[in-house]
């Protein structure tokens, strides 16, 4: 059962940017379903140590681009990229502590950012960068 379902709409044109943003996708519905299926706590605080590593790598990717090709809006969209991360670590050590545990809440809003952060800061990234010629 997905949470998140890929589709064109998500697309930013941007071919690497694309396809970890697939990667993202798949990794929030692994945790979705683990969470569903109601796995031990250890199993779940695995799982979200790889969302939280891959989106860290994704973070680097995204930043470096803005670096490479002097994107004027990337503090904005840094501190989005700082806002999720600092959130996921504070989950992270909740759930490592036994003080929390993945919900539905939870889960909803990492598939809401993500779809936001796409449809919006990613997308005017993505435009940005099709300016310059990558794709």
């Amino acid at each position: 059962m997905s949470l998140i379902t890929w589709s064109d709409q998500l697309s930013v044109g941007i071919t690497e940017i694309d396809e970890q943003h697939q990667k993202l996708v798949q990794l929030i519905n692994g945790l979705h379903n683990h969470m569903v299926a109601g796995d031990a706590k250890d199993i779940m605080s695995k799982v979200l140590d790889r969302v939280v590593q891959y989106t860290g790598f994704h973070f680097e990717t995204e930043e470096k681009l803005m670096q490479e090709y002097d994107y004027p809006a990337s503090a904005k969209h840094k501190h989005e990229h700082a806002d999720l991360v600092n959130t996921a670590v504070d989950l992270q050590h909740k759930l490592k502590s036994g003080n929390a545990h993945i919900t539905m809440e939870t889960m909803h809003f990492l598939q809401d950012w993500l779809q936001h952060h796409i449809l919006g800061s990613d997308k005017a990234f993505a435009d940005f960068l099709k300016s310059k010629g990558v794709n």
